[in-house]
């Protein structure tokens, strides 16, 4: 059996935080994830191994002892060993660290169609509580899921429809969720030992939007305009999240000038009324090609 490094599968170190091995899983599960990868064979396994990582890694007593079987299969190495003579059997039946919390393999493949390695299995499986009471009284385990969103769905508030071990949720995504965001299903892990289940984190992603680039609550956008608009001044239809709006161009705009729209920005997640503005950044469109007629009148503009 092959020894599995689960910090190289996450990118990061053996001392790395808590905080800094979430945040590698959180990215590559969502590059990896199925939805995004459909039909890949070799995505969907990436993704069960960055999976199996963070349960390790994100569980204190259970990177504990993974760290003292790292430490025993690299001195194993150093003098010459390899992963089919080293001693598995002898390593399994030590002691397992108290106050873990027991892996049920099954739980897994209900809740993401997966199944964790024979590696995983043989060192955590066994992995509870020291006594019955305890056991009883451990917390169920909580899952995390990534779910990605267009910027429209984040505007606008979205729902999706997931299949749980048969039972179908509506979950509803709030109007300003942005990366990062979790949204708690109660109740929609699987259950532990004792009947006791879990809950169930979608994390949000938004995807990228062509025609904006949001900052927080704010927006920010181009708009193309021509010459004569930009001396003259005028009126452009600007599209917004929320619906076309009319901005008008004063007289002598420069080419880069930024027009603030107050409000016309994404709604803040914990007060639905109040608004982000959105920045209208102005580029003014040269023309390559003039007509005689045009050319003139430019010649005639340069000489005064």
């Amino acid at each position: 059996m092959e020894y599995k490094d689960y910090y190289q599968t996450l990118g990061v170190s053996r001392n790395s935080s808590k905080d800094e091995i979430k945040k590698a899983y959180r990215k590559l599960a969502m590059k990896y994830h199925p939805d995004r990868n459909p039909n890949d064979k070799a995505a969907e396994d990436r993704f069960k191994d960055i999976n199996e990582a963070y349960q390790v890694l994100s569980d204190p007593a259970k990177r504990q002892r993974y760290d003292q079987l790292g430490d025993s299969y690299s001195r194993w190495q150093q003098t010459g060993g390899s992963s089919d003579s080293y001693n598995w059997q002898e390593w399994f039946s030590q002691g397992q660290p108290t106050g873990g919390r027991r892996v049920d393999v099954r739980d897994f493949e209900d809740l993401f169609g997966g199944s964790f390695s024979d590696f995983f299995n043989s060192i955590f499986g066994g992995m509870a509580s020291t006594t019955p009471r305890q056991r009883q009284r451990s917390v169920p385990a909580n899952y995390e899921q990534s779910v990605s969103i267009s910027l429209a769905e984040a505007y606008h508030g979205t729902k999706r429809s997931l299949q749980i071990n048969n039972h179908r949720y509506e979950v509803k995504i709030p109007a300003g969720s942005q990366s990062g965001t979790k949204v708690r299903i109660a109740g929609a892990g699987p259950a532990n030992q004792t009947g006791a289940k879990g809950d169930l984190y979608l994390v949000i992603n938004v995807t990228p939007e062509t025609n904006f680039v949001r900052k927080g609550s704010d927006l920010y956008t181009e708009s193309k305009i021509d010459l004569s608009t930009a001396v003259l001044g005028g009126q452009v239809t600007i599209k917004t999240l929320s619906g076309s709006v009319s901005l008008t161009i004063p007289a002598g705009t420069q080419p880069g000038q930024t027009f603030r729209l107050a409000g016309r920005g994404m709604p803040q997640l914990k007060n639905k009324t109040a608004h982000g503005n959105l920045f209208v950044k102005i580029k003014v469109v040269i023309p390559k090609q003039l007509t005689d007629k045009q050319r003139d009148l430019f010649e005639k503009l340069r000489s005064e």
